[in-house]
């Protein structure tokens, strides 16, 4: 199947690990690759060495691009995109997973980190290998909603953000 995750509001990647909890739970193994979440530690990267070998999430993305203080050259968050693709494409080669997580990737498509037909040749690669896909990230392409066997849109209706509130810990990393 093919899933994705998208909108506004939080809850994108954190739908995403569930999905993966749930397939651990069979016996599965689902390797999650992260497009833009980078340089800052996380709570799942702690968590996820809990769940080894049958979960993996490898961080490709440089961070935010071009906000919150962001001041690496684009050309650097463009190559970490595409290393992410090639390195998704590699793991998914080995026939070990059984799921493929690839966050933030319609974000990078946005961002114009990567193209859509590079995210669609993954998913063509993949969708004969593996036997879930969850694509998350806010603006999914139209092309990724055809595609979908379920999309769920997150919509933000209040966040603490709103309001002044800082992320917290555990919650939103």
């Amino acid at each position: 199947m093919f899933l994705v995750f998208t909108g506004n509001g939080k809850g994108k990647t954190t739908a995403a690990l569930g999905q993966g909890l749930r397939s651990i739970g069979e016996g599965r193994r689902v390797l999650m690759v992260q497009f833009i979440k980078g340089p800052w530690k996380s709570g799942e990267d702690t968590s996820y060495k809990k769940l080894a070998p049958y979960l993996k999430i490898v961080k490709k993305g440089k961070g935010f691009v071009g906000i919150l203080g962001d001041k690496l050259p684009r050309s650097v968050h463009k190559k970490a995109a595409q290393d992410a693709l090639k390195y998704a494409k590699k793991e998914v080669s080995t026939g070990k997973w059984q799921m493929l997580i690839m966050d933030e990737i319609s974000n990078a498509i946005k961002l114009k980190l990567i193209t859509l037909k590079d995210a669609l040749n993954l998913l063509n690669f993949a969708r004969s290998r593996v036997e879930h896909i969850i694509f998350t990230g806010r603006d999914a392409p139209k092309r990724f909603i055809q595609l979908a066997d379920l999309v769920t849109e997150m919509k933000e209706i209040k966040h603490p953000y709103m309001k002044g509130v800082k992320a917290k810990k555990g919650l939103e990393y």
